[in-house]
């Protein structure tokens, strides 16, 4: 087994996945967070300035998409093969939706007749909110496991079986905390009676996240206690739920003394603090099986050649900073309220 600062490869790998795939979470959920409170903008102005809002950043936002999709197969492609097998379904229409919402963007204002356009705002919200919500089905399904037999092959129902009532859940509450990301990051592009409209908005969709969370947090604990197994053996991972709760309730009293700024950072901080601790909650395991605890693929019996893994993360070591500078960049110059001119959406 090789080493890099003490680090074992599958797990540097294992965290540079999950690094990746927080960045995407952070960055696409107020993307279609913003999408999602889409239809709740009354006139073609306000929606107008909403996608505008997200319009210089949201195809670069996919980067993330594009980069973890490749890390996860490149890194531990057994795992990929197995949930691309159980996970077929939500997959194609996560691609799916994902289409037809960068057609909405694009397609939307081409025309000036009202029924071209509210056609595609509502194509562009509802896939949006289904995109949020298949994201969170896909985690509920991996926090619960899946009928993996030998070989690592999914013996499991192929159409319906991911919308089980512990997914279902999960993916209500993916959608309630992107919708609360994607509120804040509307009242830092906009102004005057839409981001009134906003700010009224984002209390609605706080109360939304805070009660899904809580429900989805009761039945995890009281229905599906293994996922709290790694806890129980290290206690100092405690700590991570308690700074998640902290967060949690730090952006209500940021968004109440409206310091927007402050209230994405720490919803960003929530969304990456609940997602190390489905990692911890997980880890060394990348899926579980329903079936027997042998038959669950991990870190180790997943992951690529040690070679493989190591020519990966000296790429990720030249990468990293190239597509942060990027980031950095693109943020910086889009920064600002929204103004409509001739090249917007």
């Amino acid at each position: 087994m090789e080493y890099f600062l003490g680090i074992d490869y599958p797990t540097l790998w294992y965290l540079v996945i999950g690094l990746l795939f927080s960045g995407y979470a952070i960055l696409e959920g107020f993307d279609f967070g913003a999408g999602a409170w889409h239809l709740f903008f009354r006139k073609d102005l306000s929606r107008r300035i909403a996608i505008n809002a997200i319009g210089p950043v949201w195809d670069a936002n996919q980067v993330w998409l594009v980069i973890g999709g490749g890390a996860l197969f490149a890194g531990f492609p057994v795992m990929y093969a197995t949930m691309l097998s159980a996970m077929y379904i939500p997959f194609m229409l996560f691609l799916m939706f994902n289409v037809l919402r960068a057609a909405a963007i694009k397609f939307r204002s081409a025309e000036e007749m009202a029924w071209w356009r509210k056609g595609w705002d509502i194509i562009y919200s509802v896939s949006c909110i289904l995109i949020a919500f298949l994201l969170g089905v896909v985690l509920g399904n991996i926090l619960q496991g899946f009928a993996i037999g030998p070989n690592y092959t999914y013996k499991g129902g192929v159409f319906f079986s991911f919308l089980n009532p512990y997914a279902i859940m999960v993916g209500i509450t993916t959608l309630s905390i992107f919708m609360t990301q994607g509120a804040i990051y509307l009242l830092l592009k906009t102004e005057d009676r839409l981001h009134d409209r906003l700010a009224f908005l984002l209390q609605k969709g706080m109360v939304f996240f805070i009660l899904s969370f809580g429900m989805t947090t009761l039945y995890t604990l009281v229905f599906i206690p293994e996922v709290t197994a790694n806890f129980r053996e290290h206690p100092i991972y405690f700590v991570v739920p308690v700074i998640s709760f902290l967060a949690v309730a730090n952006v209500p009293r940021l968004v109440s003394k409206k310091q927007y700024m402050l209230a994405l950072v720490f919803s960003s901080l929530t969304m990456a603090f609940l997602l190390i601790l489905v990692a911890l909650q997980l880890y060394p395991t990348l899926l579980i099986s329903t079936i027997d605890p042998k038959y669950n693929v991990t870190i180790y019996n997943a992951a690529s050649s040690q070679k493989s893994l190591g020519i990966m993360l000296t790429i990720v070591v030249i990468g990293a900073p190239l597509l942060a500078g990027y980031f950095f960049f693109l943020y910086r110059t889009f920064n600002g309220k929204v103004k409509l001119d001739d090249t917007s959406y």
